[in-house]
C-alpha cells in the first residue's frame, strides 16, 4: 500500500490484494457513497447496462466486480439468472447482508471460477480499471462467454465536451475526495478512484483493446456526457 498523510490507499499498480483490501475498507457504506458522489446517476447507469445486455428470461449473465451485488440484482430483473463475482470479501459480506438471495461468489477477474462458454452475457461495471491486466481480463471474460454472447463494459470515461471535461476533472481531483470524507468509510480510497479515472483510456482506445481480445462488433454509447461509457461487443464464434 502507498501512504498519504490521511491514511492508506491502493496505488495505481493495482496489486490484487491491495485493491481487495481497499474495497474491504469502503464496503460498509459503498452503495450510499456511490449514490452521493454520482448525484444519483449510478441508478440510471445500472439500468442502461441491463438494457444494453438485452437480457431475457433464462439468460445466464455474469457480473464481474459485482461488489455488494446491487448491479447483479438489477441484471436479474428481466428473469435472467445473474451471478456476481468480486475479489473483495468485505464487499461480498456486505452484499450478503443486504441482498441474501443474490448469488455472489469470491473470484478474480483474471481467473474466473467457471467453465468455458458458461454464460450468455457478461458485464463488468466500474471494475475493469482496477484489474492489474486489462487485456487478460477481457480475454477471460470472452472465455466464459458462449460464441455470439454479449459483453457490456460500464466504466468511467472521457467527457466529450471540452468545457465540461475541464469542470469534471476539477471535480474528480478536488471536490470528489472532499465529499467522500463526509460520507465514505475510507475516504482515501476515493483519491485512488479519481486518479484511476483520469489515467483510464478514452472511448476509442478502450474499444480497440476490446476488439483485440476475442470480441467483435465493438461499439460504445456515452452516458452523462461521457462521464461513463457503455462499451458493447459480441463474442467471436
Amino acid at each position: 500500500m502507498s501512504r498519504t498523510p490521511q491514511g492508506q490507499r491502493a496505488s495505481l499498480d493495482k496489486q490484487p490484494h491491495e485493491v481487495a483490501a481497499m474495497f474491504d475498507g469502503v464496503a460498509a457504506r459503498y452503495d450510499l457513497t456511490n449514490t452521493v458522489l454520482s448525484f444519483g446517476q449510478d441508478r440510471s447507469w445500472r439500468r442502461a447496462t441491463r438494457a444494453a445486455l438485452g437480457l431475457g428470461p433464462g439468460d445466464r449473465v455474469l457480473d464481474v466486480g459485482a461488489g455488494t451485488g446491487v448491479s447483479t440484482e438489477e441484471l436479474s430483473q428481466p428473469g435472467a439468472y445473474a451471478v456476481g463475482v468480486d475479489l473483495s470479501l468485505g464487499m461480498l459480506h456486505a452484499g450478503k447482508r443486504s441482498r441474501p438471495t443474490v448469488p455472489l461468489l469470491a473470484g478474480d477477474a483474471l481467473r474466473l471460477p467457471f467453465a468455458d462458454a458458461s454464460f450468455d452475457a457478461v458485464t463488468i461495471s466500474f471494475a475493469l480499471r482496477n484489474v492489474s491486466d486489462t487485456d487478460a481480463a477481457l480475454r477471460e471474460l470472452a472465455r466464459v462467454t458462449r460464441p455470439g454472447g454479449r459483453l457490456v463494459v460500464c466504466e468511467f470515461s472521457t467527457p466529450v465536451n471540452p468545457a465540461f471535461r475541464t469542470v469534471y476533472l476539477s471535480y474528480l481531483m478536488r471536490s470528489l475526495p472532499a465529499v467522500a470524507r463526509t460520507v465514505a468509510s475510507n475516504p482515501e480510497a476515493y483519491v485512488y478512484l479519481a486518479e484511476s479515472i483520469r489515467a483510464w483510456p478514452d472511448q476509442p482506445a478502450l474499444a480497440g483493446r476490446i476488439g483485440a481480445t476475442g470480441w467483435e462488433r465493438v461499439a460504445w454509447r456515452n452516458l452523462t456526457g461521457g462521464v461513463v461509457a457503455l462499451h458493447r461487443a459480441t463474442r467471436r464464434a
